[in-house]
């Protein structure tokens, strides 16, 4: 999800968070065609390492989310490599996954909607909003991981390498488009809008 402008609510501009996202799994895949598994699994450890580089030179930050992935990139694709198995790399999407879901469940929980700080700058939603909306990519995650899992054990490693980079995006944009009409009656601001031109209309 450029310009060389400041991304709102980054301090960076804003052609680093998709190359801090995407850079890993276009060098994953990529490489996966070249040459094989094991070349795309160094690959991605490699861009992982440079984007989180950069993010720390640019931005003086690294992203938490990244940050997680990075190290189970770094744990899985480790595993692969020493072990020769490319079960672990294979479950890399669906530990990631795991862990968005347990650390959102963990929030709510608490009655702390971690997705708030995160997106809150983005979608400026009403705390109602923030809670619903924070149960609903948990369980979007766990949906994930679960058919990451029924992918990789029942299909080719072609069909997962696609998936894994385009199945996943795709899955992501479907879902996060489909909680536009929900943000949106939950967006600060809205009803206050709407009550002034009715105000507006009647004082006419």
């Amino acid at each position: 999800m450029a310009s060389t402008g400041s991304t709102p609510g980054q301090g960076g501009p804003s052609w680093l968070r998709p190359l801090v996202d995407y850079g890993p799994l276009a060098a994953f895949f990529l490489v996966y065609w070249l040459r094989d598994l094991t070349a795309a699994t160094v690959a991605i450890m490699a861009a992982t390492a440079v984007a989180l580089v950069l993010a720390l030179l640019v931005e003086r930050r690294v992203p938490m989310m990244p940050l997680v992935t990075a190290a189970v990139v770094g744990i899985f694709g480790g595993l692969t490599l020493w072990l020769q198995d490319e079960t672990f790399i294979k479950m890399k999407p669906t530990i990631v996954q795991l862990i968005f879901a347990v650390v959102l469940f963990g929030g709510l929980l608490l009655k702390r909607p971690l997705l708030k700080p995160l997106l809150g700058s983005a979608w400026p939603l009403d705390d109602d909003g923030w809670h619903k909306l924070s149960f609903r990519f948990a369980v979007f995650f766990l949906a994930m991981a679960a058919v990451n899992e029924a992918v990789w054990r029942t299909q080719s490693t072609d069909f997962w390498v696609t998936f894994k980079v385009f199945g996943i995006m795709a899955l992501t944009f479907v879902f996060v488009a489909s909680q536009v009409y929900f943000m949106r009656a939950h967006m600060l601001g809205l009803d206050d809008d709407a009550d002034k031109e009715g105000a507006g209309k009647h004082g006419e």
